[in-house]
């Protein structure tokens, strides 16, 4: 199937679930142990089936990357002679030479890569090998597709307004009254993130095995999975500052229940956010959540849950667009389950580029080459009220 097909069934299955609860529901509202069980066969299928739109959403991303042509035509006056190397040496074919040959244990051809260890040792890596990883790491994590993400060399104080200025209404020849507006400043730190793996000495002899795809591949996944687990519920300590946290974004509703939300108390977040935010704002939270609200309707009878028929759109609630993420806290005491607000005000600091390492001695014994990659990232909320939470009732 397609996923324009995907989606209709998705849709599909979804009008025949709504139909079933409607018709299904006791007088209390509630269903039958025996009916319970048929919605949430149904309620499967459809996050089935949203997986599956996603699985191939992503494919088609992957596939249009690597269907891109190689060279770009010349449209421009021919660039002299060492021009491209001064300005971007990780862009060259030399370089990118250099590293595979380093990767697969052989003699570098050109010797360009000495010019750029990096600061912790090994070597950057080149550019196209670094788009593979962020290209990967967007899959992989849904922060990195709505937060703001800014690449620094330092540490990065961010000023921001505390107070703002008040205006008075002030007699004629009256005296001014004064303002006293006040900043503060969150600083964006440098964490670093590191995985190993290990390659056996076969696998990097035989030059059928693509181990630049491998490599970016999974070190992107490894990295994707930490850095949106720490965007979400990190500590800030050793990583990112988590936006589900006491220190993340502001309290907007807490919930009368210790694991239901109402539909009240979603529109209730809505409207706890100031009205310029709602313009670009978004819903984040955790797949087991959204099945939980999606028997939820509104005032008018229309449920709050919408699918998207739409390749590549989110699905929406209440009108607006919904993502979700594993490592957004469940239903539970305390728990801070759902966020709104407009995530651009959540920033990721990118430190520099990513650095590859090459071990050739530590798993030597057992024919097997290591390699390493570290990146140094931080994530904040830059300004509390930007997005807003919803927390569970404390049991």
């Amino acid at each position: 199937m397609t996923i324009t097909e995907l989606r209709k069934k998705r849709a599909s299955v979804w009008e025949t679930a709504k139909n079933f609860l409607n018709s299904q529901r006791q007088e209390n509202g509630l269903l039958s142990a025996e009916d319970d069980a048929t919605y949430s066969r149904m309620e499967k299928e459809i996050t089935d089936l949203g997986a599956e739109i996603a699985r191939l959403e992503r494919q088609e991303s992957i596939e249009a990357e690597l269907s891109k042509p190689v060279n770009q035509p010349i449209t421009g006056q021919p660039m002299r002679t060492g021009e491209q190397e001064s300005t971007r040496p990780r862009a060259t074919k030399a370089y990118r030479e250099d590293f595979l040959n380093i990767i697969r244990g052989k003699a570098p051809i050109h010797n360009v890569l000495s010019t750029n260890p990096g600061s912790d040792g090994g070597y950057l890596v080149p550019e196209e090998f670094e788009r593979q990883i962020i290209t990967a790491l967007e899959e992989e994590n849904v922060f990195r597709k709505i937060a703001k993400v800014i690449k620094t060399e330092h540490d990065r104080k961010i000023p921001v307004a505390g107070e703002h200025s008040v205006a008075q209404w002030t007699d004629e020849n009256g005296a001014y009254t004064e303002s006293n507006p006040t900043f503060g400043q969150i600083e964006l730190d440098a964490y670093k993130l590191t995985d190993l793996i290990r390659v056996s000495d076969e696998l990097l002899q035989d030059s059928m095995f693509d181990i630049e795809s491998y490599l970016s591949g999974e070190f992107a996944r490894a990295f994707g999975v930490r850095e949106e687990e720490a965007f979400c519920v990190g500590n800030g300590t050793k990583k990112p500052t988590g936006l589900f946290t006491a220190n993340g974004g502001q309290v907007g509703v807490t919930a009368t229940g210790t694991a239901a939300i109402t539909a009240d108390e979603l529109i209730s977040l809505i409207y706890s956010l100031k009205a310029p935010y709602r313009k670009n704002a978004r819903f984040l939270l955790n797949d087991a959540t959204v099945s939980h609200i999606r028997k939820l309707k509104d005032g008018n009878g229309v449920y709050l849950w919408q699918p998207s028929l739409v390749a590549g759109q989110p699905d929406k609630l209440l009108g607006y667009d919904l993502y979700t993420s594993a490592y957004v806290p469940t239903l539970a005491a305390s728990a801070y389950t759902v966020a709104f607000g407009d995530f651009s005000y959540y920033w990721i600091a990118d430190r520099q580029n990513r650095i590859l390492k090459r071990l050739i001695e530590l798993y030597a014994t057992n024919g097997q080459v290591g390699f390493v990659a570290s990146q140094r990232v931080d994530g904040k909320i830059i300004l509390p009220e930007g997005i807003k939470l919803l927390q569970q009732h404390a049991a």
